[in-house]
């Protein structure tokens, strides 16, 4: 009897296993069918617009960190007229730039909400401003009417609501633990909110901020998150929403490897500033913004870049010009950037790639002009049926050997940012495991092999570790190198004995993901060599670089170059981008080399990018 009800208890045990693994099977089906459109997008246009437009000051942050007292930030109410604002002309240009979604802010962390909410003790532009206006209902009405998915950013915290608890950096309003009923009614708030943005603008997503500020249990994120699907069961809800979201959202840094989730969204500014700032002039071009975009593609993520509008509702100029430039580029390459998913592992082009959903085409993206050399694909174990450039007529010459795939495009056919060629194959590409060269001197010696081919073996060895020259009496300054002479080919020992300092002593480059192209690391790791191919677009760029720079040269002439870094924000231990402009007069026409001489040891940054929690 007992054996009879041991196997009955298994057998129970065993079906509620099968059918919890078969919910986990549906809810994860479930959640790849609602997240398609998003994960399709790559490009979003997020909008901060407020009151903090009238002074071009910071959201919020500006009277929280005491650097205005609150009553003069809420002064502001009285300059934001939106005299000039016109909804259809803002999504007319959104879409323009080749974005799917929009985010626009309902309400920071100011607690001034820009639509007609009927919440108790809510301050809105429609009452309390100059506008008078409700100015996110027409705004929605023209992003439906234009066929773009709907986000709505909410702040959960609310500082200047007389129920929320927080206020400023070192001055609350109450302790929880002491006067719990005020927090519920700060909740009745909250939720009211919740479900009138609900109710009203039918969000496809709901992009929530500051969640730091209290625990999952405390905003009650599980009810916030069933409700939302009350009224739309697939609605797709970022991360800070203490772990009840569905993707990822790293803010300004752009991550250096791709981040764990699935899906993720990097949240970008033109400059250094979320809202209207005059005063702010640190623009990216829209060459940088272009190749932001297609390292989040290249990750299989979605870039939501950022525009601050003025308080008048007109959009600055330097913003507007960003958007066209880019919608230049995404009307250009729509195949390669739309429904794209992550590319090859690195070590197989030098720069980013990205694949089709069903892997047959391999996009690959040069944000420089190539040479005669042209481009090198390594690793690649399926056969290219045909090739082409994106957006051009002009043909590609492709040629085979071995795994490795050689590509001609001509000059006329480069885009001004970034080229992309498409390759077909009649099944998913295959690719071998990462492609490794180490070279010994004597390989060096054939001279019928072609110089370029060689050259950029000695980088490819030298980033991997394997350095050629150890073992011969090259010298840092590369004269009397004897052994070149005899051995080398002209073309090639006249590169090395230009560059010598790059090979003399030098090991293994930078690790995945800082630099897209090939490098090498000094003896003292003090001094970091790039290695630059063909005629850069724009600036060539280095990512999650902790030290400080103290000099950028270029090898073997001298010439000094001076880097810009964006990104860099102070209270954030993210390292900003360096960018790194080279005069097009002083490239090699092999290969140009650029020392980054560093305060220090080369130190990295490779962590995780998140949300910035404190903005000091």
């Amino acid at each position: 009897m007992k054996k009879r009800i041991s196997l009955l208890l298994f057998i129970v045990a065993l079906c509620s296993k099968v059918n919890g693994q078969q919910l986990s099977i549906k809810e994860t089906d479930d959640k790849k069918q609602k997240m398609e459109w998003f994960a399709n997008a790559k490009l979003g246009i997020f909008i901060h617009w407020g009151i903090y437009s009238v002074n071009g000051i910071s959201e919020s942050w500006s009277f929280f960190n005491n650097y205005i007292n609150h009553d003069n930030y809420m002064k502001q109410l009285n300059g934001f007229t939106a005299a000039n604002y016109h909804p259809e002309e803002w999504v007319k240009l959104i879409k323009e730039s080749g974005a799917k979604y929009t985010v626009i802010t309902t309400k920071h962390h100011d607690g001034v909400s820009l639509w007609d909410t009927k919440a108790i003790d809510a301050t809105t532009t429609l009452k309390q401003s100059a506008a008078k206006k409700d100015v996110i209902t027409p705004f929605v009405k023209e992003v439906k009417k234009a066929g773009l998915k709907t986000g709505i950013y909410f702040s959960l915290p609310d500082w200047s609501h007389p129920d929320y608890d927080g206020f400023t950096r070192d001055r609350k309003k109450y302790k929880l633990s002491e006067e719990p009923k005020r927090w519920d009614k700060f909740q009745t708030y909250l939720h009211t909110q919740m479900n009138e943005l609900s109710l009203n603008f039918k969000p496809d997503l709901l992009w929530f901020d500051g969640d730091w500020e209290h625990s999952a249990e405390e905003w009650q994120a599980g009810k916030i998150s069933s409700d939302l699907k009350k009224y739309n069961p697939n609605i797709i809800i970022n991360s800070r929403l203490n772990h009840h979201g569905d993707y990822e959202t790293p803010e300004q840094g752009i991550p250096v490897l791709k981040p764990n989730s699935e899906y993720w969204e990097l949240c970008y500014t033109m400059n250094d500033s979320w809202g209207y700032q005059p005063y702010d002039f640190k623009y990216k071009s829209p060459n940088m913004i272009i190749r932001t975009l297609v390292d989040c593609i290249s990750m299989g993520g979605n870039l939501l870049l950022d525009i601050g509008p003025k308080a008048d509702g007109t959009i600055a100029t330097e913003q507007v010009n960003i958007l066209k430039g880019l919608g230049r580029w995404t009307k250009k390459h729509a195949e390669a950037i739309y429904g794209t998913h992550e590319g090859l592992p690195a070590g197989h082009f030098t720069g980013k790639t990205a694949l089709s959903a069903d892997k047959k085409t391999l996009y690959l993206y040069a944000d420089w002009t190539p040479d005669n050399a042209g481009l090198l694909l390594t690793g690649i174990k399926s056969p290219v049926s045909s090739a082409k450039i994106v957006g051009s007529a002009s043909k590609v010459t492709i040629e085979n050997k071995s795994e490795n795939i050689s590509i001609k495009i001509p000059a006329s056919a480069a885009d001004q940012d970034v080229t992309v060629i498409a390759l077909k194959f009649d099944s998913p590409v295959e690719v071998s495991n990462k492609p490794s060269v180490s070279l010994s001197f004597s390989d060096l010696a054939d001279k019928k092999a072609d110089y370029k081919s060689q050259i950029n073996n000695i980088a490819t060895s030298l980033h991997n570790g394997v350095n050629p020259f150890n073992e011969t009496d090259l010298a840092a300054d590369g004269l009397n190198f004897e052994s070149g002479k005899k051995t080398l080919k002209p073309e090639v020992y006249n590169w090395v004995t230009k560059n010598a300092e790059c090979l003399y002593k030098t090991g293994k480059g930078l690790p995945d993901g800082h630099y897209q192209g090939l490098s090498a690391l000094s003896a003292d790791k003090q001094t970091v060599y790039l290695f630059v191919e063909g005629k850069p677009t724009g600036p060539i760029a280095l990512k999650g670089i902790k030290n400080k720079i103290s000099r950028i040269r270029i090898v073997g002439e001298g010439t000094m170059v001076e880097p810009q870094i964006y990104n860099k924000l102070y209270w954030s231990a993210v390292p900003g981008i360096v960018y790194i402009p080279l005069p097009t007069d002083r490239l090699d026409k092999d290969l140009t080399v650029v020392a980054v001489l560093l305060d220090g040891p080369l130190d990295l940054y490779r962590e995780k990018v998140g949300a910035i929690e404190s903005n000091l």
